[in-house]
């Protein structure tokens, strides 16, 4: 297994890279201007963390691989991001329930890691958590409004919030990368993080009049180990293609 502490940085650069690709996939096509740039700036917030996440993995495997070539140069098995970031943006409810679902986990994720015995990503934590502590009231405000707003928005909600229920199981499971980070003091116990997700996701819903799946539900597992959806060769055609076709050009 490859230095643990290089795969931990990669799941949360990897994590932020690819949402922030799908987000950047609707620049333009809000449903309202001003969603429009909600959502590139929750891109450009993203992106932005990612680049830290990536250097600092990059010096931790001393191999000579910088951001950029940590982005655009490797292949889907090499990814160590959340299935959930990789789902496609679907209908605007959709693109809503996995950002709220990643919000919510991730603003419990960085609170935690503000106190990690690496100062380094406990500071990058610490900025970061800033911004996601918006993105975590935004989407929750708009899963608010259309669950409690008119009878087709109130359905599209729910049943976005049904299909990517699934994917969320994933975020508390541990393995050995995970494991090795907490014993080193680096990162939480992702189980600890469970509780209060649901916690605050199913008070959100419940606002929104929603239905929360059930707990116990079977869920999808893998994209942490490298094993993803199909959905992700794809994205990553798009977002790498320029790299990929002239290798080493430079603006």
């Amino acid at each position: 297994m490859a230095d643990p502490q290089f795969e931990y940085l990669l799941r949360l650069a990897d994590n932020a890279l690819v949402l922030s690709q799908r987000l950047s996939e609707l620049c333009g096509k809000g449903p309202a201007l001003e969603e429009d740039m909600a959502l590139t700036n929750v891109a450009l917030d993203l992106i932005g963390q990612a680049r830290f996440w990536f250097t600092y993995a990059g010096e931790i495997e001393g191999a000579g691989r910088d951001e950029d070539q940590l982005a655009f140069l490797r292949d889907a098995h090499e990814f160590r991001n959340l299935l959930l970031v990789e789902q496609p943006n679907g209908s605007y409810a959709d693109t809503l329930a996995r950002q709220f679902y990643f919000d919510a986990w991730h603003y419990l994720l960085l609170e935690k890691l503000v106190d990690s015995s690496d100062e380094r990503i406990a500071a990058v934590a610490e900025k970061s958590l800033k911004e996601v502590r918006y993105h975590l009231r935004r989407s929750g405000d708009l899963i608010v409004r259309l669950g409690d707003g008119t009878e087709q928005s109130h359905s599209m909600m729910q049943n976005a919030v049904n299909d990517l229920w699934m994917f969320t199981g994933e975020m508390f499971e541990a393995d050995k990368v995970d494991q090795a980070m907490l014993a080193q003091g680096v990162a939480p116990d992702l189980a600890s993080l469970r509780a209060p997700w649901i916690d605050h996701v199913t008070e959100i819903l419940q606002e929104a009049t929603l239905e929360a799946p059930p707990i116990d539900a079977w869920m999808q597992k893998g994209g942490k180990q490298g094993v993803h959806t199909e959905k992700l060769g794809y994205l990553l055609a798009e977002m790498q293609f320029l790299q990929r076709a002239y290798p080493g050009a430079t603006w």
